[in-house]
């Protein structure tokens, strides 16, 4: 467990090597449909009080963590109200749409990491630039650096980062005759993610009834990217998608997945992956830090203690956050405070303790602790050691803007056509590949 401040300055040390890291969609999980669900903070009856908005794309933790309540009893004279749209890619374009309109936002906006370069380079004037009102030292250095405009505006304040672990049922391989020890589990399948891969062919073999090793095959590509450095642009910002090592080796891993039979063929963060947790229908999933809470809460109490948590092959950053204040913001200078407050070092560690979203913070690094109820649900796992060991060697890596569209074409048009269709592997990178064309504008 992480228990030193040096060992926090030793962490903030490597992790600024990484700079530019952070992981690819997925971003922070979903919890509902393709739509909007809002939901207050649980004090907000309004009577003349100052309503601030929080636009967020799915599971920020901040509610469920209680910040919302906490900070509306600071501030009496403050309601918030959180607008939730499950899937990124469904929220993003929305935020686009009135943030050029100039209307239509909400106070708070979240932005994904794979949509924060497109921000920077081509919405950084709808932004208030929040540099002017913090200390930037709080947060990791290449976080800042990601949304941070070439004339030195901070647009968004880091929420948190994505290290990866896997997490995996340990009851459904102890049926399919598999070792159950966490340490000795990542030992099998250190260094490649092949030998995940291979070890999903032996559960397959003996598989409990109606379960399958993993949840998509998408899942696999956008861990196995996230460990990349190479991905879709180069340092120059030239978009190199197809010829990337990176996503080469990704992609290749994707398809041993999507063309056997251990593929659960499921669209993440859609109600029937949901349902996949709850129904214990897949046994492993490439889990970065915000998913702990996702899993927690969409297994429900059948899967307390059958849930575990192990090394992934490789270190790799999937998802990680930031929120900004429009320019368009009804209560900008409000919303500026309410920013502040919420990715300040020692609400970032409330969210760690509440569902293990891994903080921007450095100096939040040595309070780190889950809630008892967390670690229980997952078998006593040393989470918060499992996913500071994974920060320490995420590779660095570029993004561009249009990181987030590139990769949903390769998952959710692309590798679908492969796993759900039954195209093959060429069939579906050409479809995935005319998509991308589509987008770049070719």
């Amino acid at each position: 467990m992480r228990t030193t401040t040096r060992r926090s300055h030793r962490l903030l040390a490597l992790a600024a090597v990484a700079a530019l890291t952070t992981g690819v969609l997925a971003g922070c999980a979903g919890d509902s449909d393709d739509g909007d669900d809002s939901s207050g903070s649980g004090n907000n009856s309004g009577g003349g009080k100052t309503t601030l908005t929080v636009g967020t794309f799915g599971v920020f933790g901040y509610k469920q963590a209680g910040l919302y309540d906490e900070y509306t009893k600071l501030h009496p004279d403050i309601t918030i109200k959180e607008n939730v749209t499950t899937r990124t890619d469904v929220y993003w374009p929305k935020v686009l749409t009135r943030l050029q309109a100039g209307s239509g936002t909400d106070d708070i906006q979240a932005i994904e990491v794979g949509n924060i370069t497109e921000a920077v380079q081509t919405q950084g004037s709808k932004f208030v630039d929040l540099g002017k009102d913090v200390d930037k030292s709080q947060w990791l250095d290449w976080k800042n650096a990601q949304a941070t405009t070439a004339d030195g505006k901070l647009i968004g304040l880091g929420t948190d980062i994505g290290p990866m672990a896997i997490c995996y049922r340990k009851d459904l391989f102890e049926k399919a005759g598999l070792e159950t020890d966490r340490t000795k589990l990542a030992a099998q399948w250190k260094g490649d993610w092949n030998k995940y891969v291979d070890l999903g062919k032996q559960y397959m073999k003996k598989a409990p009834s109606g379960t399958k090793f993993v949840d998509s095959a998408s899942s696999v590509y956008n861990a196995v990217l996230n460990g990349e450095s190479e991905r879709y642009y180069d340092k120059s910002g030239k978009v190199v998608w197809d010829k990337s090592s990176g996503v080469k080796n990704a992609w290749d891993v994707a398809m041993s997945v999507a063309t056997s039979n251990m593929s659960a063929k499921l669209k993440q963060f859609d109600k029937p992956w949901d349902q996949g947790y709850a129904n214990a229908s897949f046994a492993t999933v490439a889990c970065p830090a915000w998913m702990i809470g996702y899993i927690q809460e969409k297994s429900g109490d059948a899967g307390k203690g059958k849930w575990d948590v192990a090394a992934a092959p490789t270190a790799g950053n999937w998802g990680g956050a930031f929120i900004g204040v429009p320019t368009a913001a009804k209560h900008q200078k409000e919303a500026i405070e309410l920013a502040k407050w919420l990715t300040a070092p020692e609400q970032q560690a409330k969210v760690f303790a509440k569902q293990a979203s891994f903080p921007s913070a450095p100096s939040a690094y040595s309070t780190l602790k889950p809630a008892s109820a967390t670690t229980e649900f997952f078998s006593n796992a040393p989470i918060t050691q499992i996913f500071s060991d994974a920060a320490k060697t995420i590779p660095a890596q570029v993004f561009g803007v249009k990181d987030q569209p590139i990769n949903t074409a390769l998952t959710d048009i692309g590798i679908l056509q492969v796993e759900q269709k039954g195209k093959s592997p060429e069939q579906g990178w050409d479809a995935a590949t005319n998509e991308i064309k589509d987008v770049l504008g070719q």
